[in-house]
């Protein structure tokens, strides 16, 4: 299937061969929904924690005795009805983690990505830099390119250009900047648009393509 490519005046100036693999992929909104609350979940620390009963300190001696006071029965004042008493049922550290096998997440990437070039929501740009790496320029850039601030940028690889967009996008907040070895499913469904850099499609081919 062939695709527009277009500059950074968001003009079409080529067109390139896409693999039909990635993006005339079947479109599973199941699997998509399984890897978007998976890595929504591996993004959770579970580091919450809270004493029960037997952690908190103090309250070794019965309160009062057990009957003529008048007052109901007590054990200790470190039980969950006392103020600095243990909690019930506490929070205690765990894992989120949920397994997805890489077969899956891989076909739910390919689905999402077909899904947005579909809708016409996935721009193939040939090239992208700027002179400086100013906010004011990379936000007209974008605004020429995809028409709206809310966009994911799919660059190639690590070089001297990327650090200057870096720069750039990073006062930016709803356009977000991410190599292609790191595109993922909560990015590409989180974004407007998709603004696909022409040389990270080989990238993105040989993870997703892989057995």
């Amino acid at each position: 299937m062939e695709a527009n490519v277009i500059d950074m005046k968001g003009k079409k100036i080529d067109t390139i061969e896409l693999p039909g693999e990635i993006f005339e992929a079947p479109v599973n909104v199941d699997m998509m929904h399984q890897a978007f609350v998976r890595q929504l979940a591996h993004q959770r620390l579970g580091t919450h924690s809270t004493k029960g009963r037997s952690e908190v300190s103090g309250g070794g001696r019965k309160p009062w005795r057990q009957k003529g006071t008048g007052r109901a029965r007590q054990g200790s004042i470190r039980a969950a009805q006392w103020v600095g008493g243990g909690k019930i049922f506490t929070p205690k550290p765990r894992s989120y983690d949920k397994k997805m096998p890489k077969k899956m997440r891989r076909a739910a990437l390919r689905s999402a990505i077909t899904q947005k070039y579909s809708t016409g929501d996935m721009l193939i740009l040939d090239e992208f830099s700027l002179k400086e790496p100013k906010t004011m320029l990379m936000s007209a850039a974008i605004e020429k390119i995809a028409g709206c601030q809310h966009c994911l940028i799919v660059y190639p690889e690590r070089d001297e250009n990327y650090e200057k967009l870096v720069r750039a996008i990073s006062n930016l907040p709803k356009a977000t900047l991410i190599l292609a070895d790191y595109l993922n499913i909560r990015d590409l469904l989180g974004h407007e648009k998709v603004i696909l850099v022409k040389a990270g499609l080989d990238r993105i081919s040989k993870i997703l393509l892989q057995e």
